[in-house]
């Protein structure tokens, strides 16, 4: 008669789990700035503008919202001669999310000007 051994697995399944979001202060500016319009698709140098986020801070997280179905992502096919550029725009569930978890604008900062816009 043979005897089997039985082997546990040290594997756990995580993949039912979704990643948690984290909401920084630069990740509630850009949600507050998909807010102002969220039917409308936006571009990330016009979010840079708009929040005064540097490209290196708010592609991450327009990466992490839309990873999590938070964000619609397109391309936009340009001019003869220009780039395509990548287009973002709040999903229902990301516009549910937002109004659910934001702070009232109220307590929101006023976005900065970005690039030195407004210096004298």
């Amino acid at each position: 008669m043979t005897r089997i051994d039985r082997v546990e697995s040290t594997y756990v399944d995580l993949s039912y789990m979704k990643p948690q979001l984290r909401l920084s202060l630069q990740t509630i500016q850009v949600l507050e700035a998909f807010l102002q319009a969220p039917e409308n698709w936006k571009y990330g140098y016009d979010i840079c503008r708009n929040t005064g986020l540097r490209s290196g801070t708010l592609y991450p997280i327009l990466m992490r919202l839309a990873e999590n179905k938070l964000l619609k992502t397109r391309w936009e096919i340009a001019e003869s001669g220009r780039p395509p550029r990548h287009m973002y725009r709040l999903t229902p569930d990301g516009l549910r999310f937002t109004r659910e978890r934001l702070p009232s604008r109220s307590t929101m900062r006023a976005p900065r000007a970005a690039f030195g816009e407004g210096l004298s």
